[in-house]
């Protein structure tokens, strides 16, 4: 395996981003949209697991706008009301719209290291909605779109991804917490509507007596039977939609 940090031209300036790929050569490419808690060495680990399956993944640092930063601790951040306050900050002006502009960039650099095919995308937490988004806003390159302990997915907000379900081409894969405050249960059945009333191949499956963040290896929350869970989840969602 080789990983490379590379610059990806956005509107708004360069986004750093791992590109991981399997000695020999990949299938085809992911994109791993991160959690709140951004790239780090947990992300990279999580990247090479989808590297020994086969698939080349970019790991791209959705708060690019904000610059330089700490490498923030999943177990500690929050309990600092300063660090809390500034990672909700980064969070709430990363919008939607400015994550779904940034994934042309991203697929223009995947296709420009050789993989212009179909492409899938997961997401965690806060990359879950955006793995859903992006999967509506580019149906002709995604695939596969899967979204573990994402949040929000079925809100009032106008960019909430079930009222983009009509756009999706893509199968649809949702790993929710046991409870989660983000994605409750009305949210789940809203959002399972939306995907069947779209005629869109999903799954969205509870992985009971998990929390938030349970897929995610540095987080205090990490299940690792859930996580091991996922993993099957995710290379079977890949292995049967994107190209071999």
């Amino acid at each position: 395996m080789t990983k490379r940090m590379i610059d990806i031209a956005t509107a708004d300036g360069p986004c750093r981003a791992g590109l991981f790929i399997p000695d020999g050569g990949a299938k085809a490419a992911v994109i791993l949209f991160m959690d709140i808690f951004g790239p780090r060495p947990a992300l990279d680990a999580m990247a090479e697991r989808l590297v020994a399956a086969g698939y080349a993944v970019l790991v791209p640092d959705l708060f690019h706008r904000f610059g330089d930063r700490p490498v923030f601790e999943p177990k500690t951040a929050f309990s600092d009301e300063a660090t809390k306050e500034r990672l909700f900050g980064m969070l709430r002006a990363t919008t939607q719209a400015l994550t779904i502009a940034d994934t042309g960039a991203f697929l223009d650099a995947l296709s420009a290291e050789g993989f212009s095919g179909p492409v899938g995308v997961t997401g965690y937490c806060m990359g879950g909605a955006r793995a859903l988004n992006v999967a509506a806003a580019w149906p002709d390159r995604i695939a596969a779109a899967a979204s573990f302990h994402g949040g929000n997915l079925a809100a009032d907000a106008e960019d909430s991804p079930h009222r983009h379900a009509a756009k999706m081409k893509a199968r649809i894969y949702v790993g929710a917490a046991g409870v989660d405050g983000s994605f409750p249960p009305e949210q789940a059945g809203k959002l399972a509507e939306a995907l069947r009333t779209a005629e869109v191949d999903h799954v969205i499956e509870n992985y009971a007596g998990t929390k938030h963040g349970w897929c995610v290896p540095d987080h205090s929350v990490f299940d690792a039977a859930g996580a091991e869970r996922h993993w099957k989840r995710l290379v079977t969602l890949f292995s049967e939609t994107l190209a071999a």
